[in-house]
């Protein structure tokens, strides 16, 4: 008997309401699932949903995800690490990763566990929190970290390096490095190219940068980004991961970032899904509402 961890946004009562029905199906296909629900950044911390993300004890075989992009975001950090493909049906208003269609997760589900299924492979970001020489943080993030003021608005000072080419000291509210999966998230409102997930890249975008000349910038995938955190009068600094997981930064810490050793396999999702995506969602030209 297979093993299956499905991940339900508890926000969404019709992602709530569709699990009786899902749960009946990988009975019948001999699966056995285990349920958790998502309550948000603090959901992984919670004693009653703990065990169910062990993925080391439960040795899952795939896992389904209930919710929307945000959903598959939480789910990217337990499932990557350990070759767990996700199978993520879309309740979301966007879809970019989660990209199977509610009318169609049983005919989609089927054709998985037949081995019929289109996929992709999505890159993570590894970051590291590295301050008096000793690490104190580590995450990994699906679509972007994102170095920022954390309370009044204030431009904070960074001092960022590529592959230990530096690319000066940055004077903004704060600066983003994102996955091509990231592209259509927070760097594509900071003006940063949305760029085919199929490509390995990082893309460096500065948030309301104090200077007319910075510019988003594209990096190949094995770069290497160090931004060490200056001096900034009075600013209380963050890093935050996919938007969900975050740790308070000080002057002189070093952020450390680069493409994560593992990736996520996406189930259902490949290069229609997200032009589909970027033409209705984005109201492009050709979407239904152009």
């Amino acid at each position: 008997m297979k093993d299956c961890l499905v991940i339900i946004n508890s926000y969404n009562e019709e992602a709530c309401k569709l699990y009786s029905s899902l749960e009946l199906f990988l009975e019948k296909h001999k699966i056995k699932a285990k349920k958790f629900l998502y309550f948000g950044s603090k959901s992984e911390f919670q004693d009653y949903n703990k065990d169910v993300l062990n993925i080391e004890k439960h040795h899952y075989d795939f896992a389904i995800t209930l919710g929307g992009d945000g959903t598959v975001l939480f789910a990217s950090r337990f499932c990557a690490p350990y070759g767990i493909p996700v199978f993520s049906i879309n309740f979301g208003q966007f879809g970019f990763i989660a990209g199977i269609q509610v009318e169609k997760w049983q005919q989609d589900l089927q054709l998985f566990l037949e081995g019929k299924s289109k996929f992709m492979e999505r890159s993570l970001l590894a970051v590291e929190l590295v301050r008096n020489n000793q690490v104190i943080f580590t995450s990994t993030a699906l679509n972007d970290v994102v170095v920022t003021g954390n309370g009044a608005a204030r431009i904070i000072s960074l001092d960022v390096t590529a592959n230990k080419n530096s690319l000066g000291h940055f004077k903004a509210d704060g600066v983003i490095v994102a996955t091509s999966t990231g592209s259509t998230a927070y760097s594509a409102a900071a003006g940063g190219p949305i760029v085919d997930p199929s490509m390995d890249v990082l893309i460096l975008s500065t948030i309301c940068a104090f200077s007319l000349s910075n510019r988003p910038l594209v990096l190949p995938a094995w770069s290497e980004l160090e931004i060490k955190v200056l001096p900034s009068r009075d600013a209380q600094m963050c890093i935050t991961c996919d938007g969900q997981v975050a740790i308070d930064v000080i002057e002189n810490d070093i952020i450390k970032i680069h493409k994560a050793e593992k990736n996520l396999t996406v189930i259902g999702c490949d290069s229609d899904v997200f032009y589909s995506a970027l033409r209705s969602k984005l109201n492009w030209s050709g979407g239904p509402l152009a």
